[in-house]
């Protein structure tokens, strides 16, 4: 019965690709060799409809894409993942710098009647995939000075991480905690934010580019992770989503740079976790769209993000990317952030 049943799925799976494209049969191989066993389905896989789902915005975020990159080879999500169901639209920043992003910038009510305005600007530009809002807060920030245990670092006290859960209730959004480690690591500051990841609607963000395995102080060059750091990452979100029955968690990791993320083919990606992989560079579209073609579209792993900046895109534009531009990229970002 057992083999009747997964005989039916794998045909509905095949059947709804080729109602798309006369090539789908490929990009089933390329998302995953394996059929989900319908005998875990309650505990470990989404129901077959969000399967069938999955596999269709998977394929319509290639965008068309024939270099067989993109959509890559995963896994599936377990139950009550946001992507690629959803687009995730972000504001980032620090609410104590006014330098640091669109969160520290603007007064509270003001912001948010701005992020609703670029949720409502992504729901027109794609019809097709419903918007989530997010406060993505830098909760650890790198330091010029050594500051407590020469770590180059600063932690946010908990009433700021508070003010974001806040924030984002007020919008119906979730949080994302970024971390810039400066002289620390993730395996120092992951735990010390536990008892907010380990909430359903908080997710995680790590920048690379501040972690300064060289010893140098952050700012002066830019850091580098490697495949073993966000595995560490990975891991121990997914042990959250576990021991607290969750859905799945995303990581979102910055880049602009190759060398920002090394070994990046090393990295195991797991059902309980969604990794985004979000292009960090600034300036003008063309080398934007440059950028996200070398760190995004030419090194897959799952999902890609785009960072859009409003003043330093705009210095030789009058104005910073639209949606309609940015979803003509290959893959289509999931993940869009406003700083």
């Amino acid at each position: 019965m057992n083999f009747i049943i997964h005989t039916l799925i794998h045909i509905l799976m095949i059947s709804s690709l080729n109602s798309c494209s006369s090539q789908s049969k490929p990009d089933v191989l390329k998302l995953n060799n394996k059929v989900p066993d319908i005998n875990r389905a309650t505990t470990e896989a989404i129901q077959l409809d969000d399967t069938l789902l999955y596999i269709r915005k998977m394929k319509q975020l290639a965008n068309g894409d024939r270099s067989g990159r993109w959509p890559p080879k995963t896994v599936y999500p377990a139950a009550g993942a946001v992507l690629p169901f959803k687009r995730v639209v972000a504001y980032y920043g620090n609410f104590y710098s006014t330098h640091m992003g669109i969160l520290g910038e603007y007064p509270p009510e003001q912001m948010l009647e701005k992020l609703r305005s670029a949720v409502k600007a992504w729901e027109l530009g794609d019809t097709l995939t419903p918007v989530v809002p997010a406060i993505h807060y830098i909760a650890v920030t790198a330091q010029k000075n050594p500051g407590t245990g020469n770590k180059y670092r600063l932690r946010m006290p908990f009433t700021q991480i508070d003010k974001a859960l806040a924030l984002a209730a007020k919008v119906n959004g979730i949080v994302f905690l970024d971390i810039q480690v400066g002289h620390s690591t993730l395996n120092e500051e992951l735990p010390a934010l536990k008892k907010y990841l380990q909430l359903p609607q908080v997710h995680l963000g790590i920048d690379p580019e501040f972690s300064m395995k060289n010893g140098r102080v952050p700012g002066t060059s830019i850091g580098t992770l490697d495949a073993a750091d966000i595995n560490y990452a990975m891991d121990y979100l997914a042990a959250l989503v576990q021991e607290f029955n969750l859905p799945p968690k995303i990581l979102v990791v910055h880049r602009f740079t190759g060398g920002m993320l090394t070994n990046y083919k090393q990295i195991k990606l797991l059902k309980q976790v969604q990794l985004v992989i979000n292009m960090d560079g600034f300036g003008f579209p063309a080398k934007k769209k440059n950028t996200y073609s070398q760190v995004i579209y030419k090194e897959p792993l799952q999902f890609a993000g785009f960072k859009l900046f409003y003043k330093n895109d705009t210095k030789t534009v009058k104005q910073i990317m639209q949606p309609a531009d940015i979803l003509q990229l290959k893959p289509q970002p999931v993940y869009i952030q406003y700083q």
